[in-house]
């Protein structure tokens, strides 16, 4: 099992923020990683989000994330390549204006995942992914982190 803990903050709102980590479907115009993101279905709070990833390779997975507007984001691994399980959340709180928001995820591998491909799934593209969260909050919002 490995796992991954951050805390940053943003130059919006956690209502801008959370509007911006439900649009699943846009994340391949931000996250260089993601190739193709869908939501296969909705029920209230909960979907059903589809992921193709490029990491060293192509994977595709499937997680059930749970909304509760505007504080926080979570998931677990329903099926796909990749993890045996899965699950975490992003954690929304106002900072003078600001959104901090706490990052975390937990993940068990499969029996053949190469350590190398642990590593950079969970914590080498942390700094890239939260550097893109930033451009993407200065795209949307104009925040002038990034």
């Amino acid at each position: 099992m490995a796992e991954v803990k951050h805390i940053e903050v943003f130059d919006c709102s956690p209502e801008q923020f959370f509007d911006l980590l439900i649009d699943y479907e846009k994340y391949p115009e931000f996250l260089s990683e993601v190739k193709d993101c869908q939501v296969l279905s909705s029920d209230g709070d909960q979907k059903q989000v589809q992921y193709k990833i490029s990491v060293i390779k192509t994977l595709q997975y499937v997680n059930e994330h749970t909304e509760v507007r505007p504080s926080q984001v979570s998931w677990k691994f329903i099926k796909g390549d990749l993890f045996k399980s899965m699950h975490g959340h992003w954690k929304l709180s106002d900072k003078d204006g600001k959104t901090e928001a706490e990052y975390f995820v937990e993940a068990n591998f499969g029996l053949f995942v190469p350590k190398t491909m642990t590593k950079t799934v969970l914590s080498v593209n942390l700094p890239a992914m939260m550097k893109a969260y930033h451009k993407r909050v200065a795209d949307l919002y104009g925040g002038a982190n990034g």
